[in-house]
């Protein structure tokens, strides 16, 4: 507790950081991230880019201010419902479950899915004591029982903690009556058997699908 303290205040023996040291800790907070990482980053912008800094922080100012979650797929957004969610041109009875913003991004880039979306935000993870409430399952729970919704495609990643979230959630939609999907898992595009890992050839294998004469 002592040593969190000692850091809470600053550097070595409680004194204040530096304004560089200062900044150097702040852009650890980014992932990925490290110390020597930090400081060559925090020393270009001081060295080479003072208007790039300025921007930079009034960027990230006006972005901690401005945006939030959106009130009905929980994505980022600066109006209470986001773009997406208020398109009229979008299925309404498809509903896309993700883990991050950024997941929804790569699904919506491949221009495939004309579905409405809904971000987690995280996933199940009981070693790290992330339960159903964390991930506040009781708003995707009342999204997906809006009347609207026919079918929910469970697009989460697949890591164990996502294959566990993906069959959380899925038993928890089916029980209630509502449609279920699972992204299908198998060989990429363009991919050569030769160095696709067995898992994955495994998988694909299970979910091969008929060819129509």
């Amino acid at each position: 507790m002592a040593g969190r303290a000692a850091e809470a205040r600053g550097g070595a023996g409680g004194e204040p950081l530096g304004s560089l040291d200062a900044l150097v800790k702040a852009l650890r907070v980014l992932p990925g991230v490290g110390p020597r990482a930090a400081q060559r980053m925090a020393l270009h912008l001081l060295q080479h880019d003072r208007d790039g800094a300025r921007a930079l922080a009034g960027a990230l100012e006006r972005a901690v201010e401005a945006v939030h979650h959106c009130e009905r797929c929980n994505t980022f957004t600066e109006g209470a419902v986001c773009a997406l969610c208020r398109s009229g041109r979008r299925d309404a009875a498809l509903l896309c479950v993700v883990e991050t913003p950024a997941d929804l991004m790569m699904v919506e880039n491949t221009q495939a899915y004309s579905g409405l979306y809904y971000v987690l935000m995280g996933r199940l993870s009981p070693l790290e004591g992330i339960g159903p409430r964390e991930i506040r399952l009781d708003r995707l729970l009342k999204r997906a029982l809006d009347g609207d919704v026919r079918e929910v495609i469970l697009a989460t990643n697949f890591t164990h903690e996502g294959e566990a979230t993906a069959h959380y959630v899925g038993e928890l939609l089916a029980a209630r009556g509502l449609k279920v999907s699972r992204l299908a898992r198998g060989v990429p595009v363009g991919g050569e058997l030769e160095y696709v890992d067995s898992g994955t050839l495994a998988q694909a294998l299970r979910e091969r699908r008929p060819i129509a004469a």
